[in-house]
């Protein structure tokens, strides 16, 4: 005699198990899986399938580029995002992932050229500007990083980020005053920060 659960696993049985083998395989689905389980590496070959059937899949190739920048295979996300550029030259999404591994390469020339590249099409792409303050402080450019964060501040006033690279560009300058002013607002933002409670506590100095 069928039970209850017997009859209705047997009713949904031709339906869900076609879902679960492709889940099981596909690609797209695995990569995320690895991913969220810090898998970088298996996530990234999980896509190599689709490039391999597809090389001009600009998705894929972006993805993959972010898995390779996540796992710290810097070379091989550069070249992934410059093969993205080749086949989409419009691509923000391109030229912002380029930026990444270029910083962590501690590329800062290149990497604040490809960040004015986005600013020239997207005058206040909010990444662009971050990325490109980062390059100016890896340069050491502590007059030209405090403009730039005190102007980008102007557009994005609640962000913390941008007043933590105002700060540290002011502590650099030896303006005191005006780096615990900063500070200051940063605290408001993020209660607890680290860094900004170092420096207004003087452990930061």
């Amino acid at each position: 005699m069928l039970t209850r659960t017997m009859i209705f696993l047997a009713g949904i049985s031709p339906l869900m198990f076609p879902v679960f083998a492709w889940s099981a395989t596909d690609p797209w689905l695995e990569s995320y899986r690895l991913e969220a389980l810090t898998q970088y590496e298996s996530a990234a070959k999980s896509l190599e399938v689709v490039i391999k059937d597809n090389p001009k899949n600009e998705f894929a190739i972006l993805r993959h580029g972010w898995l390779n920048y996540l796992r710290g295979a810097q070379s091989e996300a550069i070249r992934d995002y410059k093969k993205a550029l080749e086949i989409n030259p419009q691509s923000l999404d391109a030229r912002l992932g380029l930026i990444l591994p270029l910083i962590a390469q501690q590329r800062w020339r290149e990497a604040a050229s490809h960040a004015n590249k986005v600013l020239e099409v997207a005058p206040w792409n909010y990444y662009a500007h971050v990325r490109l303050m980062i390059s100016e402080e890896g340069e050491r450019k502590w007059d030209t990083l405090a403009k730039h964060a005190k102007n980008v501040h102007q557009h994005y006033p609640s962000d913390a980020t941008v007043l933590v690279y105002l700060a540290r560009a002011n502590v650099w300058l030896r303006n005191d005053k005006e780096a615990r002013r900063v500070y200051k607002q940063v605290l408001e933002r993020v209660p607890g920060h680290i860094e900004a409670m170092q420096y207004l506590s003087g452990a930061g100095r």
